[in-house]
C-alpha cells in the first residue's frame, strides 16, 4: 500500500530571497557540488518503541486462601495447559466438604419424612380427615424440605469446588514467568503467584502520533481498510537484529491518551521456537512507498531555528528556498516535499557555506572540463 508522506512541518512555500547574482571575483571561487533533482521511488522506515508480551498472558492468582505448600515448576519451564503449578494446604477445604456432605444427607433425611408427611395428610385430607390448614401445613414444610436439600447441594458444590481451588493448574499452554512465593507462604485471592506467557504468538504495542493516524485512516477510507492495507511490519530487537519472523498489526485503540497525544497500535508476531520472551522491548518498523519523491543528500539542507532550506541554482547563482522535509531513515538523504520540484538544481554539498546570489557554477570552467573529456 502506498501512503503519502506525512508532514512533519507545517512550513509554506516561500522563496527568502531573489537576489541578482553578483560580480564574484575568480581567485575566490569555489567549488560546490550541485544535484538535479528528479523523481525517485522511496521505501521508507518508520521506527515505533515497542513492549512485547504473550498474546494470551495469564496472571496465576489463587481462588482461596491458605498456606502455600508446594511448588511444582520453575521460571522459564514450558507447562500445557491442566499442568499442575501450586498446591495449596487444603485440609480445611476437605473438612468443609465433609461437613457440607453430611449437612446434605440431614437435608435429604429431613425432605424424605417432610414428603411422607404430606402424602399422608394429602390422602387424609380425600377421606376428609384432615382440614386444608394441615394439608397447606404439611405442603409448606415439603417444599421447605426440598429447597433445603438444593441449599445442601450447592454448599457441597461449592466446598467441592474450593477443594479444587487448592490445586492450580495451568489455564494455557505456555512459559512460568517468575515465582513469587514460596512453600509455606500464606496468600489468598489478591496473591500473584506468577505470569504465564502465552508465547506461540506474540504482541507488540506501540504508540502512534494521532495527527499521523488520522491522516492515513483519511487515506484509506477506514480504520478497518487502514489495518487491512498496512503492508507486514519487522520487529527490531534492542541488539539491532531483525526478528525472522513478520508480523501484522491487527488492533488500533480507539481511545486517545490524553498525556501523550497518541494511539495504541497492536501487531501480532509468531513465536513458534520461543525465541521472544514477554517483557522484551523494541521497536515496530513500518516500511512505507512513495513515488515521485524528491530526494536529495542531507548536506544540501541547512537549518536555521524552525526552518530549513536549500540553495536553488538559477542562472549560476544560488537562491536560498524554503523547504518541507521528511528524514528517510538512512542518514544520508531527505526526501524534499515543498519549495523545489523536478528539474530543479540545487547545491548538493557546500550549502552551509553559500550565500544568496553567490555564483556557484562558472560556465567556463564547466566548458573546460567538457574539452578535457
Amino acid at each position: 500500500m502506498k501512503f503519502r508522506i506525512p508532514n512533519f512541518a507545517t512550513l509554506s512555500l516561500t522563496i527568502l530571497t531573489a537576489v541578482s547574482c553578483q560580480q564574484v571575483p575568480a581567485e575566490k571561487h569555489t567549488s560546490f557540488e550541485t544535484l538535479t533533482l528528479s523523481p525517485s521511488h522511496l521505501e521508507i522506515p518508520y521506527d515505533f518503541s515497542a513492549a512485547v508480551s504473550g498474546r494470551n498472558d495469564v496472571s496465576i492468582m489463587p481462588q482461596t486462601s491458605g498456606q502455600l505448600m508446594t511448588v511444582c515448576v520453575v521460571p522459564g519451564q514450558k507447562v500445557k495447559k491442566g499442568d499442575k503449578l501450586f498446591v495449596i494446604d487444603n485440609r480445611k477445604a476437605s473438612q468443609m466438604l465433609t461437613a457440607a456432605q453430611a449437612d446434605l444427607a440431614a437435608a435429604q433425611a429431613q425432605c424424605s419424612s417432610a414428603e411422607l408427611e404430606y402424602e399422608s395428610n394429602r390422602n387424609l385430607y380425600e377421606k376428609k380427615i384432615v382440614s386444608d390448614y394441615m394439608l397447606n401445613t404439611s405442603r409448606n414444610d415439603y417444599n421447605r424440605a426440598q429447597a433445603a436439600v438444593e441449599q445442601a447441594k450447592a454448599a457441597v458444590e461449592n466446598a467441592k469446588l474450593n477443594l479444587e481451588f487448592c490445586t492450580i493448574t495451568s489455564p494455557v499452554n505456555g512459559v512460568i514467568g517468575d515465582i513469587n512465593n514460596n512453600p509455606g507462604d500464606q496468600v489468598s485471592e489478591m496473591t500473584l503467584l506468577t505470569i504465564i506467557s502465552g508465547n506461540t504468538e506474540m504482541k507488540a504495542s506501540f504508540s502512534i502520533a494521532e495527527n499521523l493516524l488520522k491522516e492515513l485512516v483519511e487515506e484509506s477510507g477506514s480504520v478497518d481498510s487502514l489495518i487491512a492495507g498496512l503492508p507486514e511490519v519487522t520487529l527490531i530487537l534492542k541488539d539491532g537484529a531483525e526478528y525472522a519472523h513478520k508480523g501484522k498489526i491487527v488492533n488500533i485503540s480507539g481511545v486517545v491518551n490524553k498525556t501523550t497525544g497518541s494511539l495504541t497500535l497492536e501487531a501480532f508476531f509468531p513465536n513458534p521456537d520461543g525465541f521472544l520472551f514477554s517483557g522484551i522491548q523494541g521497536d515496530v518498523r513500518i516500511m512505507t512507498s512513495y513515488d515521485d519523491v524528491l530526494v536529495a543528500p542531507l548536506s544540501s539542507l541547512v537549518r536555521i531555528q524552525d526552518k530549513a532550506f536549500v540553495y536553488k541554482v538559477s542562472d549560476n547563482c544560488a537562491g536560498s528556498v524554503i523547504v518541507d522535509f521528511a528524514e528517510i531513515g538512512n542518514g544520508r538523504d531527505v526526501a524534499l516535499l515543498s519549495g523545489v520540484k523536478a528539474g530543479d538544481i540545487i547545491v548538493a554539498k557546500g550549502a552551509a557555506n553559500v550565500y544568496d546570489g553567490q555564483q556557484v557554477i562558472f560556465p567556463e570552467e564547466e566548458s573546460a572540463k567538457d574539452n578535457k573529456q
